[in-house]
């Protein structure tokens, strides 16, 4: 026994520390979004850690799961003395999956944790996954991006651009000297609905072209109104915002991204077929990036990529965008599950159909 205590708290919206799907913000969010919202507090030995929980009703309520994303986190692992030990990462999750129950849908059948445990190598994080024992579980799904590559903004701009490649630098100056324009919510005369028509649009041409998944416009319109909601009344949540680049009247490109005060993050990104040589995309992560900084984040988080330099990868030239802007490199542990039902294993089977006609199948129909 590890000892693991938790209890469920009132729901506060401040809070602006931390990875962003901890914030209470992120929680909100979602919960306007088909999710159930918990907030819940851990104690393990005097130390307390506020997190948030997740639940969803799938099958026409006939079941419902509990989410935990990226949690439990680095200074809960510290304090539980775990030191990437597959048989103490189980049973801290077990404990974990044991003290929520009580607060979960008597439907829920698991528990699912995206941890943040961290790994050098996709190498080492592969061989931790696959000694991790019962009762956790690793899912065939992950639910967020085990592979990333983050940029240290602590450093000066001067230090950031030097530790870019130097074709990565070349191309910003390229999209400045061609004359790409940067336009961000809300900071100019375009209101939000125009911001948002733009790029949703931008993505469909994305989506079609690349056969990414995508969101119903509201959700992206949905999230840019509530962080903006809430900075008005002075809370402290974190700051989305939209970017869209342009060049002699045409949209060549966006990327939605959050800050905290902790980590800036890329969340959503889509680009035209048109005009791709003036390098748009480039600009628009540096101005981000620069943005960010001057906010106060510590970090600026890609958010996803393959785990290595394969250029068979078909994510491949993601791999090599996101990589040339100098940031270091992270491999999670990705999902686990932690079962509470029986019937979790004939969910996990429909679940991997599912996976596998929209991974293998469905991508391959859109693709021709």
């Amino acid at each position: 026994m590890i000892g693991v205590k938790v209890q469920k708290i009132d729901f506060s919206i401040n809070g602006n520390q931390g990875s962003f799907l901890q914030t209470p913000f992120w929680g909100l969010f979602k919960s306007r979004h088909g999710w159930s919202l918990i907030r819940a507090r851990a104690e393990l030995f005097s130390k307390t850690f506020d997190f948030t929980v997740l639940v969803r009703s799938f099958a026409k309520g006939f079941f419902s799961l509990a989410y935990v994303p990226l949690f439990p986190n680095e200074e809960f692992f510290k304090a539980a003395g775990l030191s990437a030990d597959p048989e103490k990462f189980s049973l801290l999750l077990k404990e974990l999956s044991g003290a929520l129950k009580a607060f979960l849908p008597k439907n829920a059948i698991c528990v699912r944790f995206d941890p943040q445990l961290e790994f050098s190598s996709p190498e080492e994080r592969d061989a931790f996954d696959k000694n991790v024992p019962p009762p956790a579980k690793k899912s065939k799904v992950d639910i967020q991006p085990p592979d990333t590559t983050i940029l240290d903004l602590t450093r000066t701009e001067e230090e950031i651009l030097a530790g870019m490649k130097s074709k990565w630098r070349y191309n910003v100056n390229l999209a400045k000297k061609k004359g790409v324009q940067i336009e961000k919510v809300p900071q100019n005369g375009l209101n939000l609905y125009d911001f948002v028509d733009i790029f949703y649009d931008l993505y469909k041409i994305t989506s079609s072209r690349d056969g990414i998944a995508m969101h119903s416009k509201s959700y992206y319109l949905d999230l840019l109104e509530l962080s903006q909601e809430e900075l008005k009344k002075e809370n402290d949540v974190p700051q989305v915002s939209l970017y869209v680049a342009k060049h002699e009247g045409d949209n060549l490109g966006a990327i939605m991204t959050l800050f905290s005060k902790t980590q800036s993050v890329y969340l959503y990104g889509c680009s035209s077929n048109i005009k791709r040589n003036l390098m748009p995309n480039f600009l628009l992560q540096w101005t981000a990036m620069s943005d960010a900084k001057a906010y106060g984040s510590l970090s600026y988080d890609m958010y996803g990529m393959p785990p290595t330099d394969d250029p068979g990868h078909p994510m491949h030239g993601l791999y090599q965008f996101k990589t040339g802007f100098g940031g270091r490199n992270v491999h999670r542990a990705g999902s686990f599950d932690v079962p509470l039902k029986a019937v979790y294993n004939l969910c996990v089977l429909a679940e991997d159909a599912r996976a596998f006609w929209h991974k293998k199948i469905l991508k391959k129909i859109r693709g021709r």
